[in-house]
């Protein structure tokens, strides 16, 4: 991936389109040129290109986690034993192959690694908790935050 100095500068209609994609990534291209006040092949164009130069990314349906089972959320502080290169990428590659964990960061401060998995249960959780999280390679100490309430969620980026 590019940095993002090398990205293009998005103008007024393509920070529009990226909007209404964000809200509605299954907008037709004649729907979504209508929005954004450009003919269809014009929108299409410049979709192709925010595609192509990597300002669009992927395009995912979002589900519903309750609709699936996974009626809980957990956010975890994760420490390492080490910060050894080797126990990192053995570390980062089982956060990978496990489908559970949703999200995985690697963070500055007095901590390594923050996640967020879903789990179905209470005794989802638990079975999560020692039979997958303490067992990654290298963790000594985790800290898990339950959501009770989501307050904001948004997969929407300010342009």
């Amino acid at each position: 991936m590019r940095s993002s100095s090398n990205f293009p500068q998005l103008d007024a209609t393509d920070r529009l389109i990226l909007g209404e994609l964000q809200i509605d990534g299954k907008l037709s291209n004649v729907e979504l040129a209508a929005r954004v006040h450009l003919s269809p092949s014009a929108c299409l164009r410049r979709v192709k290109r925010l595609e192509e130069e990597g300002v669009i990314a992927h395009y995912a349906a979002l589900l519903n986690p309750k609709a699936v089972g996974q009626h809980g959320t957990s956010f975890t502080i994760i420490n390492l034993e080490t910060m050894s290169t080797a126990l990192l990428e053995a570390f980062e590659q089982a956060i990978r192959d496990q489908p559970q964990i949703l999200d995985c960061y690697y963070v500055a401060g007095a901590n390594d690694y923050l996640i967020r998995f879903s789990y179905r249960d209470a005794e989802d959780l638990e079975r999560f908790h020692t039979e997958v999280l303490m067992r990654l390679p290298g963790v000594e100490r985790s800290n898990s935050m339950l959501v009770l309430r989501t307050v904001k969620k948004t997969t929407a980026l300010p342009l």
